[in-house]
């Protein structure tokens, strides 16, 4: 028979991640020979045994051909992640004891003609008995040392892929890292490439990477994908390509349930935009995005504010104080609060939460808090910008408000920002710290608004009795936003004196 007479290549099998399977648009498809990269630890093996439970959830009966662990050790492995490898045979092709009996000797053959042939006979007679519609051999490194020539190497995966290929199976066989020799890889054979990549960092866990490198005939979402290997397998976290996810949405203004900031902002925050709240720690960015995401649960809208910089019970203490407890708030799942560890975070993986929240439970405003914390989960600067673009993109064109946070270096004198981000906002609101009345005061304005107009006056900001105050124009001063305010005039009024507008 033919390839085309055997194979079904419209027909996709699911990989058994979710994650993969949106990047090769729905899996791969059937009849094909598949090879899977990687460096070691990287979840090759891991990848290959979801391959097969996917199919065995369908009853398909499976093949796993193992030249480098025994049976024993991937059934381990399975327990670990909570796997049954039950409906799957595993055939244990590996070095007997009696290789190192001084009598294992070959003097009319030489070894690699033997083993290779025994090796690929016990692979087909496993095929012939099992009948598996799917088969994974981990790994043809093996297979590669016995043929010890690139032509003898060759026509053997070409004969497994031609004898599989005519029994109607898909065939994914384990490799290393891109063969030393361009002649002794499978490049060319295999109908598509997946590559894994294990990168140590600095300081946290591992960085794991996926890409699909070759896909005969068909598109993919080319690119890096981040993964993880958890409890139940390897999580793949697609790319976001933001212009796969645009929806209709409202133009309109949400508010923050302070009037006197509305004011500020020229009557709120458009629907679709993201907002840069930018200055010092301690100014006040957090209370007032944290604002933001409780008038918008109030309403009755999904809101999401993501921790990089605090905790939970912080946050929620700080709220209390500031006259608004949030804890009924999120045990009505109308505001979701997520402490993110940026030593253990993938880029792709946060995106994967940020579009969860959306897609699932309809988050309206999301909150990044902040980020200087989501700096430190980038390799670099560049792939920071990247991200984040892609990340506001999809937001926006969702109807989302997005409000992030990022620290000045500095308290009073500040200095340049971790990186530019203000390019990618629609809206800029600066706080900075001033000192007036033998006191350290807090200045806002508005410095920035693509939707439309605002105040361009500064205004004192004031956290105290348990609310949150936006004070009249500052006048007496000069130089405010730029850390070095100078008196140039004298009001004569108190501060008790002075009207503030108050919510």
């Amino acid at each position: 028979m033919t390839d085309t007479a055997d194979r079904n290549p419209s027909r996709l099998l699911s990989t058994g991640i979710e994650g993969l399977d949106h990047i090769l648009h729905g899996g791969l498809a059937e009849g094909g020979l598949y090879a899977v990269e990687g460096d070691t630890g990287a979840g090759k093996t891991t990848l290959t045994l979801q391959f097969l439970l996917a199919g065995a959830r369908l009853g398909e009966p499976g093949l796993f051909v193992t030249l480098s662990e025994s049976a024993a050790d991937l059934r381990w492995m399975a327990a670990s992640h909570g796997w049954s490898l039950d409906g799957i045979e595993i055939l244990e092709l590996l070095a007997s004891d009696r290789e190192l009996s001084p009598d294992a000797h070959y003097t009319m053959f030489h070894p690699s003609e033997v083993e290779l042939t025994e090796t690929t006979r016990g692979i087909l007679n496993a095929a012939e008995r099992v009948k598996p519609t799917r088969v994974v051999i981990d790994s043809v490194g093996e297979l590669r040392l016995l043929a010890q020539s690139p032509l003898r190497y060759r026509r053997q995966i070409l004969a497994l892929k031609q004898f599989f290929v005519r029994s109607q199976a898909t065939l994914m066989m384990v490799d290393d890292p891109r063969a030393e020799h361009a002649d002794m890889a499978i490049a060319s054979i295999a109908s598509g490439i997946i590559t894994l990549e294990r990168e140590a960092t600095a300081y946290g866990a591992f960085r794991r990477r996926l890409q699909v490198l070759k896909m005969r005939g068909r598109e993919v979402v080319e690119g890096y994908h981040d993964c993880r290997i958890r409890k139940g397998g390897l999580e793949v976290y697609p790319r976001l390509v933001a212009a796969e996810h645009s929806v209709a949405h409202a133009r309109e203004t949400i508010k923050s349930g302070l009037p006197a900031l509305d004011q500020l902002l020229g009557g709120g925050l458009a629907r679709g935009t993201s907002s840069l709240f930018l200055g010092p720690a301690g100014t006040g960015k957090s209370s007032l995005a944290a604002q933001y995401a409780r008038a918008a649960a109030a309403r009755g809208e999904h809101a999401a504010i993501f921790l990089f910089d605090e905790s939970i019970a912080t946050f929620k203490e700080r709220s209390a104080g500031l006259g608004f407890d949030v804890s009924g708030l999120v045990e009505q799942g109308k505001l979701t609060l997520r402490q993110v560890d940026p030593a253990e975070l993938a880029p792709g993986e946060f995106a994967q939460l940020v579009c969860n929240l959306v897609e699932q439970q309809h988050a309206r405003v999301i909150v990044i808090d902040s980020l200087t914390g989501y700096l430190n989960a980038m390799p670099n600067e560049r792939l920071l910008t990247l991200h984040l673009h892609e990340l506001l993109t999809y937001l926006g064109q969702q109807g989302v408000t997005t409000i992030m946070l990022m620290a000045q270096h500095g308290l009073v004198a500040t200095t340049d920002t971790p990186v530019d981000a203000s390019y990618l906002s629609d809206t800029v609101v600066l706080l900075r710290f001033f000192e007036a009345r033998s006191e350290v005061c807090i200045a806002i304005a508005v410095i920035k608004k693509r939707t439309g107009a605002h105040e361009r006056t500064i205004r004192e900001l004031r956290f105290e009795g348990g609310a949150i105050t936006i004070g009249e124009p500052i006048k007496d001063f000069a130089g405010v936003l730029n850390g070095a305010p100078q008196l140039v005039a004298a009001s004569g009024q108190s501060r008790a004196g002075r009207k503030s507008r108050r919510t």
